[in-house]
């Protein structure tokens, strides 16, 4: 018996009989041979690790652009901080951690330079609705690896396409992530708010701090002990009234007093006007964009589609500097 088939059995032992077993995956869309010591959703996690996409979250924006500070979160960051809460909570209720982890850390991939703003303005510029669950997608199947993708499960990749909120995952790992998103961001910008001076402690609505706690780690703790109470021995994931309703709440509050407050949008016009003008200027011009994406455009996909990729996977900084060396005039001397 390989460490593989052991690992395989004790999952059937273990888990949850709403858990996904990695000897049951609907598999891969291009077969492959199995791996003597780890399993499929394993292999599924170390590959996207492995990425390129996955490296260049560190440097996109999660809420705030361009923050003075090394302690603001990223999308990387952000993305770690899902993982940890989907494995606590898997593990707890004797879910599958392994496909939980590997759907956690793709779930963001595909997302633009400058946070959402950059997914509505490629939604505006293509005339498409552009959406970060989809490109993830897009990612791992199609672009990564020079155009081969990542050949990863079926059931990972459902997960990732069903993360928001008002979608439905498959698996009860799905389900873990689509709510472990939630609870990090809100608990997380809550953290960045207060760093930056928009928010404090002493702002936050108290009909939801009395309920959730008053401290991110208190909070965070509240929220995962409740959903793992009330989510033994079922398909999907669950909370309290109590806890789900002080939680609706809190992030509506986030919605109106931070995401929107100007502050924090400072310097999302800035932004997606780089965007527009990055867009119109590869669409006019595809053939100077890398080779992995004029091989796609060799192979029959849609040019939108492809500047759309391109430009998705830029990080902040390199937007910029795109930018920079397209349109501002570089200063020169004679030797």
């Amino acid at each position: 018996m390989t460490l593989r088939e052991r690992f395989e059995k004790e999952e059937h032992e273990r888990l949850s009989k709403f858990a996904s077993k990695s000897d049951e995956s609907r598999g891969r869309d291009v077969p492959e041979e199995e791996s003597n010591i780890r399993t499929i959703y394993q292999r599924d996690r170390d590959r996207i690790i492995h990425s390129k996409s996955f490296r260049r979250m560190k440097h996109k924006t999660q809420v705030f652009l361009a923050p003075y500070g090394d302690h603001y979160r990223t999308r990387l960051t952000h993305t770690l901080e899902v993982s940890q809460i989907a494995r606590t909570i898997a593990k707890a209720i004797s879910a599958n951690e392994d496909l939980a982890e590997a759907i956690a850390l793709a779930h963001d991939i595909g997302h633009t330079p400058f946070g959402h703003v950059g997914e509505r303005t490629l939604t505006s510029c293509s005339g498409r609705l552009f959406a970060h669950n989809e490109q993830s997608v897009r990612v791992v199947e199609r672009i990564e690896k020079d155009g081969k993708g990542l050949n990863l499960t079926w059931e990972v990749r459902d997960g990732i396409l069903n993360h928001k909120t008002s979608l439905t995952p498959s698996t009860l790992e799905g389900d873990i992530v689509r709510v472990s998103d939630k609870i990090a961001y809100v608990n997380h910008d809550i953290d960045d708010g207060i760093r930056a001076g928009v928010l404090s402690e002493e702002s936050l609505p108290k009909e939801c701090t009395n309920v959730l706690g008053h401290s991110t780690s208190d909070r965070i703790n509240t929220i995962i002990c409740d959903v793992v109470e009330h989510s033994m021995d079922s398909p999907r994931v669950n909370m309290s009234d109590e806890i789900k309703n002080a939680f609706v709440d809190m992030r509506k509050f986030l919605f109106t007093s931070m995401y929107t407050n100007p502050v924090v949008k400072a310097e999302e016009v800035k932004a997606a006007r780089i965007i527009e003008i990055l867009y119109e200027y590869f669409l006019e011009r595809p053939e100077e964009m890398p080779g992995e994406f004029k091989f796609m455009l060799d192979e029959g996909d849609d040019k939108v589609t492809v500047v759309c990729d391109y430009i998705a996977g830029m990080t902040d900084n390199f937007a910029v500097e795109k930018f920079q060396e397209l349109y501002i005039p570089r200063s020169w001397s004679i030797v």
